[in-house]
């Protein structure tokens, strides 16, 4: 393997600037030169990395100081750039956005920092020329930890106006403008919420991509790129996946697919063994699945499917009412209520495993990052233990008669409160946890699992004991 690779973060001076269109743009055409890429997006955004992985055919992982730690964001990093050519990083929002105003916690600086590796700035060039230095200049000089190797302009409107750029640049001492990205509205990607709508709804075509990969090629110095970013390889203890014997469902489709790519590792370095399934389109839960797994989504775009899936959604009442396992983060918890009402005031019947309902509001509910104290077994660790993650989300959850709350959770601005419902082997909320913002958070192995399922063929039932 080689000792030295190219690695840098794409940030922007702002959310809107550009960063995932000018990402897609290169990761497009490095892999179309042949290069082994390895994308990754700041923070615990599930939408950016989908346009990524189409970009680059390989899974775009999530890096987040705050949620998974800087020994955590390291350890991700170096396991998921080995023997790769080149790590492309996305930031999120401003370089210097954090957790908190007072903090660089979470932020693309920190990020970049606690790896390493330098910083591409790209700036929203339209109706500026000189006051590009002044920009530059005021993130360059912000923070001694951050190196920034180049600039990229991004909706430029001409050659001479990119040139104006770069003389700019140059005259004032400030790192060069390494690429100019032209102004088109064919690029846009639409927006949902207080982020892009999901690959899987946006349905980019090839040509699309292409023709950001052509822009790449065209209007941004790669080759000086890569040069400029060259940095020693992190080193990595290869690991490989113990035999899987104790089986999670989990569902993935368009509805649902908000996974930590981290949480998915974590899950089968335990052992456990993942068997998707498709609420939208499978009529049953897979066979011998020791629980269920429902992830984050979209359920609300997707309800009159889900509820014309009868089929399933009995499979995993039925799974519910034996004493099956199941775990749901926020479009999870919304599939599991009796109903679901959409933004267009429509109501759709969903599994009724919970006695609740759920409905899309026109204003953002909550948002931010979480500590959560699990007050309740999960299936994969017990009650005591405290992790990280985030909420995000644009509709209610209304029980119909007081449940039990999973978590004792606490906000960035240090305020606690109850969070997520339990109903007998049932856990479900709001907040995405990662599993790697504490190394207990897998404690249930499944080989401890195994020894029951083959001894005894009960492994729902030997976990359920192991839990109390």
């Amino acid at each position: 393997m080689k000792k030295y690779f190219s690695a840098f973060c794409i940030a922007g001076t702002q959310s809107g600037s550009g960063k995932t269109t000018a990402t897609i743009a290169i990761l497009g055409a490095l892999a179309r030169r042949g290069l082994n890429v390895a994308p990754f997006k700041c923070g615990p955004d599930y939408i950016d990395p989908s346009y990524h992985r189409q970009a680059a055919d390989v899974e775009s992982v999530n890096l987040d100081t705050w949620m998974m730690s800087p020994d955590g964001v390291r350890k991700s990093f170096a396991r998921n750039t080995s023997g790769t050519d080149v790590a492309i990083v996305e930031g999120v929002m401003g370089l210097y956005d954090g957790a908190t105003a007072s903090s660089l916690e979470g932020s693309t600086a920190d990020c970049a920092e606690k790896l390493g590796i330098p910083v591409v700035l790209l700036v929203n060039a339209k109706g500026i020329a000189g006051s590009i230095s002044a920009i530059v200049a005021g993130f360059k000089n912000f923070s001694r930890n951050i190196r920034i190797c180049g600039v990229i302009a991004n909706n430029v409107g001409s050659v001479s106006h990119s040139n104006l750029l770069k003389e700019a640049l140059e005259i004032n001492g400030l790192p060069p403008l390494i690429g100019s990205l032209p102004h088109n509205e064919d690029w846009n990607l639409s927006e949902r919420h207080l982020g892009l709508t999901p690959f899987c709804e946006n349905r980019k075509n090839s040509e699309w991509f292409q023709s950001l990969a052509d822009a790449a090629e065209k209007h941004i110095e790669l080759d000086r790129l890569l040069e400029i970013t060259r940095t020693k390889r992190p080193t990595h203890l290869q690991q490989s996946f113990p035999a899987p014997s104790s089986r999670i469902a989990i569902a993935r489709d368009e509805a649902f697919n908000f996974y930590y790519p981290d949480n998915i590792h974590h899950l089968r370095m335990a052992g456990f063994e993942l068997m998707e399934f498709s609420p939208m389109k499978d009529k049953n839960i897979p066979e011998k699945a020791d629980f269920i797994y429902l992830g984050g989504g979209f359920p609300e775009m997707f309800a009159e499917q889900l509820a014309e899936n009868c089929e399933i959604r009995s499979s995993i009442k039925d799974f519910a009412k034996s004493g099956g396992m199941i775990y749901a983060e926020c479009g999870g918890m919304m599939y599991l209520c009796r109903k679901l009402r959409n933004s267009q005031n429509k109501e759709f019947p969903m599994c009724g495993v919970l006695p609740a309902s759920t409905f899309m509001t026109n204003k953002l509910c909550s948002l931010g990052y979480r500590e959560a104290e699990v007050l309740h077994n999960l299936p994969f660790c017990k009650a005591g233990l405290i992790l990280r993650g985030h909420e995000f989300h644009w509709s209610d959850f209304t029980p119909d008669e007081p449940l039990a709350p999973l978590y004792r959770a606490r906000n960035s601005k240090g305020e606690s409160f109850d969070s997520g419902v339990v109903l007998g082997s049932v856990t479900a909320s709001y907040i995405h946890l990662h599993f790697g913002s504490n190394p207990e958070a897998i404690r249930l192995n499944a080989k401890d699992a195994s020894d029951a399922n083959v001894k005894k063929g009960r492994t729902i039932e030997y976990i359920k004991d192991q839990l109390k």
